[in-house]
């Protein structure tokens, strides 16, 4: 059955906490409120990716409900040096998450750092500080830009909506150490991952995001399976076209630096790691691991009217996490 699209605004739950049925479907800008209720495995998280001809960066803002995780993270790709700090807060204390996408301001705060994410309709302002690191970063809305929201249904308790932004230019400044790097949107870009949802104990997924100038690519895999719903999407100068098929993910797990494969009928790409960022986390009967591989994208996908577009050398990431939360 193919996915629904959504086209006017939908709170995500019932007054009693559970799914919306109507909630259900894909979106090509944020429409979802997150009135989520419930405590112990309500999922909140943005998590801001950005790519520049230097440097790599990540900022993350989260709540597990029982814990906050909050990173910054910054590769620099001439050097392969990595600067980065992250954080458990106890009970998620000092954390704010607005319940839309794209709407008001998500904080948090760990010790000596700080990260504090801006949001309206003209754009983001990414900040955040740790020891020797300060990043100030504008990520401006372009007119007519298309995100890939969904909404998953493992039951009607357990669910998550996602939103993936990707190909946003950005600019301004890292600082690091003494140093201070300038961001221009001309060569740079930004991918947003907004969750927020009530997840199962244990999952495990796939994401893969890739960006060129006028062209993006959005895949997700296997906590998606069995749904009906999927995060996979083709962006052509900032118009988003859904892919509804589950996808093959091919690599190495004994290789990170391997070669992956993902493909489907609508979707074949080749991607070619360049960096391994390994992290985890262990706190007994909560436990994460992330292999995250910076790399680039050979390949094509096709739009909604059977179009082949060629990707050529789409700069972005592709991971496999598995976490008990």
């Amino acid at each position: 059955m193919p996915e629904r699209e959504i086209t006017e605004p939908v709170a995500l739950c019932t007054g009693r906490g559970r799914l919306n049925p109507a909630a259900v479907g894909w979106t090509r800008t944020p429409l979802h409120r997150a009135n989520l209720r419930g405590w112990g495995r309500t999922k909140r998280w943005e998590y801001w990716g950005v790519v520049t001809p230097r440097h790599l960066a990540a900022l993350t803002v989260s709540s597990l409900d029982y814990a906050a995780l909050h990173e910054v993270w910054i590769l620099d790709r001439d050097t392969g040096r990595e600067y980065g700090k992250q954080a458990v807060v106890p009970f998620a204390r000092g954390v704010a998450l607005p319940d839309r996408c794209g709407v008001g301001t998500a904080v948090g705060r760990a010790g000596a750092l700080t990260v504090r994410i801006d949001q309206d309709a003209t754009g983001a302002t990414l900040t955040a500080r740790m020891p020797g690191v300060a990043v100030d970063l504008t990520v401006p809305m372009p007119a007519g830009h298309e995100s890939l929201g969904v909404v998953v249904p493992w039951s009607g308790r357990r669910f998550q909506y996602t939103v993936k932004d990707l190909g946003r230019p950005v600019h301004g400044t890292l600082r690091i150490g003494d140093t201070e790097h300038r961001v221009d949107a001309a060569d740079s870009f930004a991918v947003l991952d907004h969750g927020r949802g009530r997840w199962p104990y244990r999952i495990t997924w796939n994401w893969a995001a890739g960006c060129a100038p006028g062209r993006a690519l959005q895949l997700g895999g296997r906590w998606t399976d069995g749904t009906g719903s999927t995060e996979n999407a083709l962006f052509v100068d900032g118009r988003l076209h859904k892919i509804g098929q589950d996808l093959a993910w091919e690599y190495d797990r004994g290789d990170w630096s391997a070669p992956w494969r993902i493909h489907g009928d609508r979707v074949d790409v080749r991607f070619t790691p360049f960096h391994v960022k390994a992290s985890g986390t262990n706190l007994g009967v909560v436990a994460s691991s992330t292999h995250q591989c910076f790399g680039h994208f050979e390949g094509w996908a096709s739009t909604d009217d059977g179009t082949r577009v060629a990707l050529t050398d789409l700069t972005g990431w592709a991971e496999e996490a598995h976490q008990r939360w």
